[in-house]
């Protein structure tokens, strides 16, 4: 190598290194590929709050909703890889690939940063309902097969996926009933119209404690601390059953590591915030925050678990 380049090599090295360093110069965009109002909506919004704090500049949420997250994800899939832009996504991001035909971005276009959280389902019945606790409802499902239907806010989300897991680890025969959301599909269970379903611990937990409806079971390896009274699916009929909502953060694939690195810090110091942790605690989830690594790995059993329920329950889209 000539003499003269080695300079040159060096000052480009130094060059890229402070640029690094200053970031972030400008406002930070975080993509939330859902509604406004929606519980991964409303976290983002704290996690984007108090990241701002912490890197000394504005991070806010930009919604970019449809197509079950495909269109914010692909948004952020073909944004510069420079750190200022972000996804914040959920559950559907491991369970689209397998509805989809086609997705409208790569696989390896989105490098994961961090798991935010994690938060379990309810088994949920009506207030007054026959079954006492899950090994009723399951009786009743042998007993008369076909007879039982269970409502969710659609084919694409993590509710009704965790019933068909449900029904496919115990090979019953019941009825999915989807609805267009998770708010009618509640309504419906607490009327009587449906059996069951698999809901979220905040949209259910206030339901149930005011006692128009009934917890049978959790979707988690543990208890809730919402419910504490409420077995898992695990410990009450299924072992080894778990299905979560969980909530992520991903970059454009590229980003520059010193970027990465800083970006995944401030997202685990605002998740180990003592009133961060207590808020996702009131809604039933469990602060997480991991390494771009850890989070890849649980990124790929989610995609596996999911592919071969969809695939053995051949599920399509509504």
């Amino acid at each position: 190598m000539p003499r003269f380049i080695r300079p040159l090599i060096a000052a480009c090295a130094l060059a890229a290194t402070l640029a690094h360093a200053a970031f972030p110069e400008r406002t930070i965009t975080m993509v939330v590929p859902y509604a406004p109002g929606g519980a991964a909506d409303a976290v983002a919004r704290v996690i984007a709050t108090r990241m701002g704090a912490k890197l000394g500049t504005s991070v806010i949420v930009d919604n970019k909703a449809g197509a079950s997250g495909t269109i914010g994800a692909g948004f952020v899939a073909k944004a510069p890889a420079d750190g200022y832009t972000m996804l914040y996504d959920a559950t559907p991001h491991s369970i689209n690939p397998h509805l989809f035909p086609k997705m409208p971005y790569a696989a390896n276009a989105l490098q994961p940063l961090s798991l935010v959280l994690l938060a379990p389902n309810a088994l949920i019945v009506k207030a007054d309902s026959p079954f006492k606790n899950v090994n009723d409802l399951i009786a009743k499902a042998k007993a008369e097969p076909g007879k039982l239907n269970f409502a969710s806010g659609g084919s694409g989300t993590v509710q009704r996926l965790a019933a068909e897991l449900f029904r496919q680890k115990l090979n019953l025969d019941m009825v999915h009933v989807p609805y267009k959301s998770g708010g009618p599909a509640i309504a419906d269970v607490m009327g009587g119209q449906v059996d069951f379903m698999f809901g979220t611990v905040a949209a259910t937990y206030p339901l149930i404690a005011g006692g128009k409806l009934r917890a049978l079971a959790v979707s988690a390896p543990e208890r809730s601390k919402r419910l504490p009274e409420v077995p898992t699916v695990a410990e009450a009929a299924i072992p080894g059953y778990e299905a979560y909502e969980w909530n992520g953060v991903f970059l454009p694939a590229g980003t520059p590591a010193p970027v990465v690195a800083k970006l995944q810090q401030t997202l685990v110091d605002v998740l180990k915030e003592d009133e961060v942790k207590q808020r996702l605690s009131d809604l039933g989830a469990q602060a997480v925050g991991s390494s771009p690594a850890d989070f890849a790995t649980f990124l790929r059993q989610e995609e596996a678990k999911w592919g071969e329920v969809v695939r053995k329950g051949q599920i399509k889209l509504d």
